[in-house]
């Protein structure tokens, strides 16, 4: 009895000094101009007292608030992004928030500005380095002295190991605060955009579906949990900007104001300054952000360089070496549209997780995959050391006809293109053998004929005959000015992401209104004397051999 009950303690005792798991938290953070921004702070799953990791900061898409412990389930699969929960049981501490003018966050919206939520997205990063969970850099500096070099090392007290996950809107917040916080170690940006002016006012055209959808829905992300309308929410949460420009593109009286107030949203010309490893996740269904925007991010990413340490000396100096940024790239099938064929499951978090073991964990045997990696629309997924693919080839077709412009909504969801039954048609032959269609297509038009108003848009899209669907869900809009004269055009269209069979081609739709647009606003007729289309064929690009070290022997004589 007595052991028993010695036992008995021993095992209270040993319970009551246990250490207490590290438990989650909820907090305002006041950013650089006041405004409060509304946070949950989840760390590491069984990170016991006095332990670090790394942390994520996950940002929501537009309108959303912070994604909350087991609030994302599968959700965010079709958007590319991770969940949460994904992150903590994989050894990471988690922050999320409500961007400022959205859920239980103050301010205004100003739709990833880098002066607004890319400051506070600096203050969050200040806000991780307070807690205790969260892994502190160390920076270190070589001294020389009395010809003996000498590293010493010191924890950075701000600077947390930080990288970003996140999709949409909260992709675009990663690529403005990677380029002016050099803080950040690593990101994952899912279906962003590199310039808001082409992805929503392509040729000067507004896209109306996605248009409404947002504006829609950042009233309603103005709205308190509970359904409690905050009191200076509604329209006073967004910069007014934001409603006029569509109201007034729909009027055809956007202003120049208003598209310089779009231009400065989000990354652009400040993605040259990212010297953070970048993986970027891309829609090939994506009719907000189309694929061009992604790889507008990668080219640039991939001409930035990063410093590394060089023993190399220069007049007494040491010369300063650098190597290309870590940057990689993966179309999926889904993203802002509708996908009809699916992904290999679970490749894209196994990516993710990959890309912060390597570069937050520092776990250089981690294969982070290939350069670049896309689905098909057969639902296969493919690999490149190289982007763009080899060139191999072209799919290229040749007519004429006419097209009647008639005044309505197109065919299609506000989402996704669908085949339209009023459409000017051109059979593209197939390849000789089974080929990737993958890249832009390009189109030379001329054209001539009458319409009131004279200057509208016709929208190509490719139909797969083979499903009927549209490659990509996608349309593009072409201007043409309908004033009885000859006129020509040459452009490149939204890249696609195809896998032809062999002798399987797709058929060129000119149609005047697409669902995904504005509506078709004139009436007349246009006829193209000459319509020259070609659609890029590629083959995966192999990785680079490798450089075998040659070893000098030493003979002696």
């Amino acid at each position: 009895m007595r052991k028993a009950l010695i036992a008995a303690g021993v095992v209270v005792a040993t319970a009551l000094c246990a250490p207490t798991i590290a438990q989650a938290r909820d907090a305002y953070v006041t950013s650089f101009d006041g405004t409060q921004i509304w946070t949950h702070f989840y760390p590491a799953k069984g990170l016991a007292p006095g332990l670090r990791a790394p942390t994520v900061l996950e940002g929501p898409g537009w309108s959303s608030g912070g994604q909350t412990s087991n609030s994302g389930g599968d959700v965010q699969a079709p958007f590319g992004i991770i969940n949460i929960d994904t992150l903590i049981d994989h050894g990471y501490n988690v922050l999320t928030w409500d961007p400022r003018g959205f859920g239980q966050s103050g301010g205004t919206v100003e739709v990833d500005d880098p002066s607004f939520e890319g400051r506070d997205v600096q203050a969050l990063i200040d806000y991780v380095a307070q807690q205790p969970e969260a892994q502190l850099d160390t920076h270190c500096k070589v001294k020389r002295r009395h010809g003996h070099r000498r590293r010493r090392c010191k924890v950075a007290p701000n600077d947390p190991r930080v990288g970003m996950a996140g999709g949409s809107y909260g992709g675009g917040i990663q690529l403005v605060s990677a380029a002016i916080d050099p803080r950040i170690d690593a990101i994952v940006p899912a279906i962003s955009w590199h310039s808001l002016l082409p992805s929503l006012f392509p040729a000067g055209d507004v896209k109306l579906g996605w248009g409404s959808i947002l504006v829609g829905i950042g009233v309603e992300g103005a709205t308190l949990p509970g359904g409690v309308q905050n009191p200076s929410a509604a329209p006073g949460r967004q910069d007014p900007h934001f409603y006029d420009t569509l109201v007034n593109g729909l009027a055809g009286t956007t202003s120049q104001d208003d598209f310089d107030w779009y231009a400065q949203k989000g990354p652009g010309a400040l993605v040259k300054n990212i010297r953070a490893p970048t993986l970027l996740l891309q829609g090939t269904v994506d009719t907000l952000f189309p694929l061009d925007q992604a790889v507008a991010n990668f080219t640039q990413l991939r001409a930035n360089r990063v410093k590394v340490s060089s023993r190399a000396r220069h007049h007494g100096r040491r010369r300063p070496r650098t190597r290309p940024l870590p940057v990689k790239m993966i179309w999926f099938c889904g993203g802002h549209g509708a996908c009809f064929t699916g992904n290999p499951s679970g490749y894209l978090d196994q990516r993710t997780l990959a890309w912060f073991d390597r570069y937050l964990r520092g776990d250089k045997k981690v294969d982070t995959g290939p350069l670049f990696a896309w689905v098909a629309d057969d639902g296969l997924l493919r690999n490149s050391e190289g982007f763009p693919l080899k060139d191999a080839g072209k799919l290229s077709a040749s007519g004429s006809g006419p097209l009647a412009i008639t005044p309505g909504q197109g065919s299609g969801g506000l989402i996704f293109a669908s085949a339209a039954a009023n459409a000017f048609n051109l059979d593209i032959p197939g390849p000789a053998q089974a080929a990737n269609v993958v890249g832009a297509p390009h189109i030379d038009l001329t054209y001539s004929g009458s319409a009131a108003p004279q200057k509208t848009w016709v929208f190509a899209q490719f139909v797969n005959p083979r499903n009927g669907e549209v490659l990509g869900n996608i349309a593009t809009p072409i201007p043409v000015l309908l004033d009885g004269q000859s006129h020509t055009i040459s452009l490149d269209l939204d890249m696609v992401s195809g896998r032809a069979p062999a002798g399987g081609g797709y058929t060129l739709q000119l149609t005047p209104s697409s669902s995904l647009y504005d509506i078709q606003r004139s009436t007349g007729e246009v006829d193209f004397s000459s319509v020259k289309v070609t659609m890029p064929l590629g083959d995966p690009v192999p990785a680079p051999a490798k450089k075998r070290r040659h070893r000098h022997k030493h003979h002696h004589h």
